[in-house]
């Protein structure tokens, strides 16, 4: 597989005897990525093997989805990949408008201020409601959230992997 890969959800259970698992997405777009029809792939972290799924059917179930592939009907087959990642291959990816980006293309991006003060690195990208927080690991201290809105995230240049910030009042306690 040429193909490069990027991880859309963890595996981390069974549900139910009919080979659902219940996965936790790490993606932007849950709604596609786990829509029927859609190929995706299982990738072992320990082994670095892969194997090809289908999604047959999906549904949120406590901010999880619950996923049945069309390879796996009970859960005897399924439970062997708990543990394991679910990746999407970089063909099956959709073009974004141009103010919009993955998630990978935004963690490892060095962070800085209008100023040019560098703040640190992306690490995470948390969903907890209206907007994302972009989580940012310092060099010292404790790690930067920064909601990404218009006013905090000026610009963004993925092929420099650089993003500008204005920090907010009480949004940098040093």
């Amino acid at each position: 597989m040429s193909d490069q890969l990027f991880t859309v959800g963890k595996i981390v259970n069974t549900h139910g005897v009919r080979g659902e698992l219940k996965i936790v997405p790490q993606t932007d777009f849950p709604e596609e990525r786990f829509s029927k029809g859609s190929k995706l792939v299982f990738f072992d972290p320990e082994k670095q093997t892969t194997i090809p799924v289908e999604v047959d059917t999906a549904r949120i179930h406590k901010n999880m989805f619950i996923v049945k592939f069309r390879q796996y009907s009970d859960i005897n087959e399924a439970e062997k990949y708990k543990g394991w990642l679910l990746k999407v291959e970089e063909q099956y990816l959709s073009d974004l408008d141009e103010d919009e980006f993955y998630y990978h293309e935004i963690i490892g991006c060095a962070v800085e201020t209008e100023d040019g003060e560098v703040l640190g690195t992306i690490s995470e990208i948390l969903s907890p409601g209206a907007n994302d927080v972009w989580v940012i690991e310092r060099p010292k201290g404790k790690p930067l959230l920064i909601p990404y809105i218009d006013d905090v995230v000026l610009s963004i240049d993925v092929e420099q992997q650089k993003v500008v910030v204005r920090l907010m009042e009480g949004l940098l306690d040093l």
